[in-house]
This record gives C-alpha cells, sequence and structure tokens, in this order.
C-alpha cells in the first residue's frame, strides 16, 4: 500500500452495496494490497494464480491487523500472567486519595512549628517526641492534683479498676503515647486516696525501677513496716526507700539488648508482697511480641485510648478557664471561648490539617493550645494549620529515630552477638509502618507480605553479615495495628477479575502515610536503597492492589528528589523487559505531573521519549501519554501517540491504540475522536492502520479499564460496560462520530473480521445472562446512528443470524428481534441528537 491509497471504507454519507468498499479501492489496485479480484482479469494469463495471490496478500493483512488489536500488555508476561488493567485503575484511584490535594508530600516542607508563646504558656512540638525515661521517685501531690483535674476516663476504666483492687498488681498494656502512664497514675493515686500514710514525708505514689524482683523485695512484710532508708537516687534507692505500702509505678521498656520481661512466678511474688504491704502496683508495658504473654497473662490487660473528643475539650477547658481573647467584647466568657473552640475544632480544613482519626493525650494538648492560641489572638490561622500539620510528622519522627542504634553500638572484644537483638526483629515494626504508608487500603495479607519483604531489605542493608531471620509465629497483627495507629476492616478485593471478602487496613489518619514516607525518604538516607529495591519488587507483584499503590507512592517519593528517583527508579523501570515494570514508571510518571513543580519535567521526558527513545522508552511514553498530564494539550497527547504507532511499521500500534481509547473516557473525548476520523482518512495507510486499530479496540473495551478520574465521570458507574456504549448512553454529541468510525471498520477489508467480532462483543451486552438489563440504552443510541442505510441492515442481518446460529451460544431469537427494532428504529423513536457543550 503506497501513500496514494484512498481513505478505508469510502464515503460514509453515500454508502453502497456492500461490495461497493471494495470496488472503490480496485481504481487503485495497482496500490493497494488489500484489494479485492479484478472482474475482468480471469481471461488474462496467470490470473487464477494473481487471484489467489492476492486472496493470501488479504489474509496477511487481516491477520497483521488482529495482531495490531492485541493485549498491548500481553508481551513477555512471562510466569506472572497478564496484567488486570481495570483492578489497576481502581486501585490507582482509591490510592490517590491518600496524597491528594493538602495531603501530599510535598505539603510536609512547610509543616513544622517548633515552637510559640500562648499567653503563658510555651507550646514546644518537640515535647512529641519521646524523651529521656523518668526517674525513680515519688510523685508530687500537685502533679497528682493535676491529674485529678485533667484526666479523661478511657473506656473500660472502671474495669482497670477493679482489677487493680482485687489483686493489686496490673499489667497495663499500650502503645507508647497512648496516655497508658497517665491512666495508671490515675489508677493508683484513687486507690491510695482513702489510705494515705499519716506522715506528710511518706509518698503515697512513686514511680520505681523496672527491677520487678527488687520491688518485691522491698516491700515490708506488714504495711507501714518499711525502713524508709533511702535517699531516693537511682532504680535500686528509689523501690526500696518508697516501698511502704502506697502505690507504685512500674515503665519497663523492654528495648536494652538482652532485656527480658519478668516471669510469671515473680508477678505472683510481687501480687503476695503487694497484698501483705496493703500497697498497689501497675506494671506499664509496650505491646508487642515479648510482652503479649504479660498482657494477656493473670494480671494483664490492655489500656483503651481515650476518646478523642472528650480529651480535646478536657484541654480545653483547662486552657480557657479565666483568658479573654485580645481585643474581645467583654461578655466574651469561657464559656463562649468554649464553644468557638469547638466550632474551629470542628472546621474541614482544621481537621484536615490534624489528618489523624484519634488523638493521643500529648497531641490533644497540642491541637488544644494551638486553638487556644489562635483564638486569643495569638496564632494566626496559617500558624494554626502549620501547627496541626507537623503532629503527623512528629509521630513520623518518633516511629524512625534511632531504630537500629542497638545495632549501630559496637560488637564485644571477642565478637560476641549474642547480646544484640535480631535484625529482623527489630525492623519489621517500622517496616509494617512504611508498608501500610505505600498499600493503604490493601489487604491485610499484602501489606503484611509487603513488610517481611522490606524486613528483609533493612536487615540486610543494616548488617550485611548476618542471615536475617524472623521467627515464624511471633507476629500479632493486633498488636501491629496498636503501634502503627491503624485499623482493619472487612472489604472486598478482586481476585482474577472476581471480588472476594478481605480484611483492609489502613492508617488511622489521613496524614500519616504522607508524613511516614516524608520522614523516610528525607531524614534517613541511608534507608532509601533498601526501600527502592522493596519498590522494585512490588512493582513485580501480580496483584493489581499492590503494584498499582506501591507505583502512586514511588511517584510521590520521586517528587520529593525527582533526580534521585529518576536515576533509581523511573529510568530502570522504564526501560525493562517487563511491560508491567514499564506501566508502573510511566504511573511513577504520572503521578509527578501531577505537581506543577515537575510537569515541564515530566513532559519533556515524555516528549523526548516519543520521539528518540528506544522501543522501551516509547513504550512507556505511551502508556504515560494514555493519563492525559504528560502533555500540554489533548492535540500534543495525540501526536505523540501517533508518532509512537506509526513508527516501525506499526510495531508499536497496539499500545499506542490502546492509550488513544483511554483518553476516551476522560474530557477530550471530541478531540480524540475527531483525531481518529483524521487518521482513518489519511492518506498514508500506517496512520489509516492507527485509525482502524484505535476504533476496534475502542469497540472492545470496558469503562473500567481505561477510567481513571475518581468522582465526576458520567461513566463513572458503568465500569462493566463497553466503553462506545457507556458514551453513547451519556454523551449524545458522540454518538454519530463514533457510529461513523466503527461504520468504516466494518466496511473496510482488512478491518472487517476483527470489527464484525467486535460488534457481535456489544451486540450481546444488551441484557445480563440473568434478563436484566444492561447496556440496552447505549444499544439503542448507537445502533441506528450506524446502520440507517438498507445495505447496512443487510450487514446487521447476516450478523445477528450468523450469532443466532452459534453453536456454542446462540443468540435467542426474541434478542435478536428486539436489536434488530433498535436499530431500525424510525427517526421520531430515535429522539434528537444533542451536541455536547
Amino acid at each position: 500500500m503506497t501513500d496514494e491509497q484512498p481513505p478505508p471504507g469510502g464515503e460514509r454519507e453515500k454508502p453502497g452495496p456492500p461490495e461497493s468498499t471494495d470496488r472503490d479501492r480496485n481504481r487503485d489496485k495497482d496500490r493497494a494490497p488489500d484489494r479485492d479480484r479484478d472482474p475482468d482479469a480471469g481471461d488474462a494469463p496467470g490470473a487464477d494464480d494473481e487471484a489467489a495471490e492476492r486472496e493470501r496478500e488479504r489474509e496477511r493483512a487481516a491477520g497483521r491487523f488482529r495482531e495490531h488489536t492485541r493485549d498491548p500488555l500481553a508481551d513477555e508476561q512471562g510466569d506472572d500472567g497478564p496484567t488486570d488493567l481495570a483492578a489497576a485503575s481502581r486501585a490507582r484511584r482509591s490510592t490517590r486519595t491518600i496524597f491528594d490535594t493538602g495531603r501530599d508530600l510535598i505539603n510536609f516542607d512547610q509543616s513544622t512549628i517548633s515552637s510559640a508563646h500562648i499567653g503563658d504558656v510555651h507550646l514546644r512540638l518537640e515535647g512529641l517526641r519521646p524523651g529521656r525515661a523518668v526517674r525513680s521517685g515519688p510523685v508530687p501531690e500537685e502533679e497528682l492534683r493535676r491529674l485529678r483535674r485533667a484526666h479523661v476516663e478511657p473506656d473500660g476504666y472502671q474495669a482497670l479498676r477493679a482489677a487493680l483492687g482485687a489483686r493489686r498488681l496490673l499489667v497495663l498494656g499500650a502503645a507508647p503515647g497512648t496516655g497508658r502512664t497517665s491512666t495508671a497514675l490515675a489508677l493508683l493515686d484513687e486507690l491510695t486516696a482513702a489510705g494515705a500514710p499519716g506522715d506528710s514525708g511518706a509518698a503515697r505514689v512513686s514511680r520505681v525501677g523496672p527491677d520487678v524482683r527488687l520491688l518485691t523485695e522491698s516491700l515490708p512484710a506488714q504495711a507501714g513496716n518499711g525502713d524508709g532508708n533511702s535517699d531516693g537516687d537511682g532504680a535500686r534507692d528509689g523501690a526500696r526507700g518508697e516501698a511502704r505500702g502506697g502505690g507504685h509505678l512500674l515503665e519497663l521498656p523492654l528495648a536494652a539488648p538482652g532485656e527480658l520481661p519478668p516471669e510469671e512466678m515473680d508477678l505472683d511474688a510481687l501480687a503476695a508482697a503487694l497484698d501483705r504491704a496493703g500497697a498497689y502496683a501497675v506494671v506499664v508495658v509496650p505491646l508487642g511480641a515479648a510482652t503479649d504473654a504479660l498482657v494477656t497473662g493473670r494480671y494483664g490487660m490492655r489500656c483503651p485510648p481515650v476518646p478523642t473528643d472528650a480529651l480535646l475539650a478536657a484541654r480545653l477547658d483547662e486552657l480557657l478557664l479565666d483568658r479573654e481573647p485580645r481585643g474581645a467584647p467583654d461578655d466574651d466568657g469561657p464559656g463562649d471561648l468554649a464553644a468557638r473552640a469547638a466550632e474551629l475544632a470542628a472546621r474541614p480544613a482544621v481537621k484536615e490539617a490534624v489528618g489523624l482519626k484519634d488523638l493521643r493525650p500529648a497531641e490533644a494538648e497540642v491541637v488544644a493550645s494551638l486553638l487556644a492560641g489562635h483564638l486569643l489572638g495569638e496564632l494566626s490561622y496559617q500558624e494554626l494549620l502549620t501547627g496541626c500539620r507537623s503532629i503527623a510528622a512528629a509521630q513520623a519522627r518518633e516511629w524512625f529515630a534511632g531504630v537500629d542504634r542497638i545495632l549501630a553500638a559496637p560488637a564485644a572484644a571477642d565478637g560476641d552477638r549474642a547480646g544484640r537483638p535480631a535484625a529482623a526483629s527489630l525492623f519489621h515494626p517500622v517496616a509494617f509502618r512504611i508498608a501500610l504508608a505505600v498499600l493503604g487500603g490493601a489487604s491485610h495479607s499484602a501489606v503484611a507480605s509487603a513488610a517481611h519483604l522490606l524486613t528483609w531489605e533493612l536487615s540486610v542493608q543494616s548488617d550485611p553479615d548476618t542471615t536475617p531471620a524472623r521467627p515464624l509465629f511471633c507476629d500479632d497483627p493486633e498488636t501491629d495495628l496498636a503501634l502503627s495507629r491503624a485499623e482493619a476492616k472487612p472489604g472486598r478485593v478482586e481476585v482474577a477479575g472476581s471480588e472476594v471478602d478481605a480484611r483492609l487496613i489502613w492508617y488511622r489518619g489521613s496524614a500519616l502515610p504522607a508524613a511516614v514516607l516524608s520522614e523516610i525518604w528525607d531524614r534517613h538516607f541511608p534507608v532509601r536503597a533498601p526501600v527502592v529495591r522493596w519498590l522494585r519488587l512490588l512493582a513485580d507483584d501480580p496483584r493489581p492492589q499492590v503494584w498499582m499503590r506501591a507505583a502512586v507512592a514511588a511517584g510521590e517519593l520521586c517528587v520529593r528528589d525527582f533526580e534521585y528517583g529518576w536515576a533509581e527508579l523511573i529510568r530502570p523501570l522504564a526501560e525493562a523487559s517487563s511491560p508491567r515494570r514499564r506501566v508502573f514508571a510511566a504511573t511513577i510518571l504520572d503521578q509527578a505531573a501531577g505537581h506543577a513543580s515537575h510537569r515541564r519535567a515530566v513532559r519533556r521526558t515524555v516528549d523526548d521519549w516519543s520521539r528518540y527513545g528506544t522501543k522501551a522508552l516509547r513504550w512507556t511514553a505511551a502508556m504515560a501519554l494514555g493519563y492525559g498530564n504528560a502533555a500540554a494539550s489533548a492535540g500534543d497527547t495525540l501526536d505523540a501517540l501517533a508518532r509512537i504507532g506509526t513508527r516501525d511499521d506499526g510495531d508499536q500500534l497496539a499500545v499506542a491504540s490502546f492509550n488513544a481509547v483511554r483518553l476516551l473516557a476522560g474530557p477530550a473525548a471530541q478531540a480524540v475522536l475527531r483525531r481518529l476520523d483524521a487518521w482513518t482518512h489519511h492518506k498514508r495507510p500506517e496512520y489509516q492502520d492507527l485509525g482502524l486499530v484505535t476504533t476496534v479496540r475502542l469497540a472492545v473495551t470496558r469503562v473500567d479499564e481505561v477510567l481513571d478520574d475518581e468522582d465526576g465521570s458520567p461513566v463513572g458507574d458503568r465500569g462493566d460496560w463497553p466503553l462506545p456504549l457507556a458514551l453513547a448512553a451519556v454523551r449524545p454529541g458522540l454518538v454519530r462520530p463514533m457510529a461513523d468510525l466503527l461504520w468504516t471498520a466494518l466496511n473496510t477489508a482488512r478491518s472487517k473480521e476483527v470489527a464484525l467480532d467486535a460488534l457481535e462483543s456489544l451486540l450481546r451486552t444488551a441484557v445480563r445472562r440473568d434478563g436484566a438489563e444492561w447496556t440496552r440504552s447505549g444499544l439503542a443510541a448507537l445502533l441506528p446512528a450506524m446502520f440507517d442505510e438498507e445495505h447496512d441492515l443487510r450487514q446487521l442481518d447476516w450478523l445477528l443470524r450468523r450469532m443466532m446460529r452459534d453453536q456454542d451460544d446462540p443468540l435467542p431469537d426474541a434478542q435478536a428481534r428486539d436489536l434488530w427494532w433498535l436499530a431500525d428504529a424510525p427517526p421520531d423513536r430515535r429522539g434528537e441528537e444533542e451536541r455536547d457543550g
């Protein structure tokens, strides 16, 4: 076929009999490779051979065309199986909401406020970070009075009080920062208030060292018989000096190398000693595998968190008591300030800035101080929002600060490493938090398996001389959730095209995913290498809920440092042999293009790849263009796709046509259809093929395979509809151009066979297997525009009869007649066509 070949299909406005298309092409029979046999050539010498050769050439052209309409992701799948683009699109839509406007990583650049003066209160956000452990000694009565005034009882507080009163010993398990220490002090204060020692020098409640046996030995045989010899300095002296009845608070960090929790018999001995002395003790322990036996044992209970609303209200009442705003009217008393503070805290912008479903006591105090500072005129509204955003960043900083400090300590002189904890056990909690930031919304099993992969990578990076080992039966999902501020809910995931029940997991707060990723990427540079290796592993995961979520998160990380992301992620994956890895790279580019700061660089990269890139880079560029953000306009996007699809004898027609169809689900549908019409009527055959292949692919593409908009798409509720029927049902102005394109494909020799198969698949979607209506409204709009002439209806009649005779899946007679009347509806039943705005 040469450049002078006429457009396929002839003129849409003047259709002739079924054979007219091929007869028109016979005028250029010397130039058209898919022309029909010349009726006058039968008497010429060798006519039969020429006819046979023409028939073979026609079959080869049709075969090549069918090959171009294949799945662009079907090549080089290996053992992982095909890539489910529909499931990947849905995963991308749900994941992008995590990093939406106001909650992406870029916002953490200006989300720190170190301190502020609010009246006579000096607010320091560094107070959210963990500090040194409190030394042993008596708890001052002033601190206990303030605790009684400000403490908010958590749900289940009375059950904790009853357990401590009955056994005199309570092992209280909770995540750090959840108010477990305040609850323990409140319990001890309440139970010891009635029986306080008579002499004023004795402490009613004391903090003691973490040695349970030492406390047991220091308790007197009978209440009030202690010797009292103590200077109060150090864990041992603190335990001995204050163990004469009263209440005792022990905090077991269990973080030092080789530190083990107390055994059950040690707790029994302590409980007996407390009973003899008439005293009480609360042992506060973190959640985790090391303390699970304690928390679930005879003396153990979990400490529930305090409700956020009650906690925040109590802190606000305390701060606003007897305060007046600057320049406020005289009648603005504390009650008015409290009401205004509650209204301010409930504003969407403030709640979005905080980004946490539950506030811990220290965080509630910070939020209350910020709200009070703004109401009192000492903080601007922007400073209020900035301070609120800092809370999630402070939590992420606490989680990752100095995690491997123990491993970094020098080994013993003899090289004995027995006292050092296993790297895998040390890194699993932080790996779980990173995996949850990347895969939030996926199933718990997917997050857990990804966390174990990352644990391996972190362990190898930190301790390369030791093969990482992890116990097989020590994971505690509930502990993982509690320590990572996560929640699990029943939901559905896709498996092999079907939805199944699953346990889905998220952070309890929209701010935490971005805060975690920002923290590890910006403040812990050595972590980047294992995280990059881990993301490449996730790119090979066959589950769309895993690899697509990882791609979106990787795009956000690359925005933080595009040079590093380009060298370590984008370029290597864009040139990979695996199509899924190239889609991963294209998704990273699109996510980066969503930020104005990187849009120009991404568009320049994709344009260069479409012009001068290798085959793999052109393929990746086409997938990036299909998202609609990698070029300045729809016209530029289609120009780039045409460059890719028409090069090298249409070697990448499949991927170029697929991404042109993806654009039809967006706002540029009219422009895309106009360009398809121009391609099919182009004088060059490679452009004709691009237009025809794209048209046929449009007919066989479902909405959910190409829809990427989160909200507002008119076809969003028709995910399982063929795209042309969904568009015909909701956008009448697109019906005529789509009908013209499909008519052209049906009346062009090299595309006719594939187009007929595509049309048959459209017709079979009119009703579902159970008889429920499916796409009938879309067919009612599209079929009359396609088959508005007598010879077109004859072609439809032939196809319907073939479907009725199908031995495997015969079309019922009633459905065939209904489809016929849909196509042959009189003009007054078709309705008047509308134009898109």
